[in-house]
């Protein structure tokens, strides 16, 4: 696991805007490859697999900048 505390805060939110659009090209892509014909069912599901992992890193960021909205 990575540890956010050795990252300045300009770093981190640049790290979670490259991560919030990497999850919507994902999304994305996995929409427009469902779409198709004979949709690569391997293939959506590696992506898939993928966006839930960079989602995972977003809440874990989210959480390092934000830990007073914690429940």
């Amino acid at each position: 696991m990575i540890d956010y505390s050795t990252f300045t805060e300009d770093a981190l939110q640049a790290r979670l805007a490259d991560l919030l659009q990497d999850h919507a090209d994902l999304e994305a892509s996995i929409l427009a490859l469902s779409l198709a014909p004979l949709p690569d069912l391997t293939v959506i599901g590696r992506l898939k697999r993928k966006k839930l992992a960079v989602k995972d890193e977003i809440v874990r960021i989210w959480d390092f900048l934000h830990p007073d909205m914690l429940a």
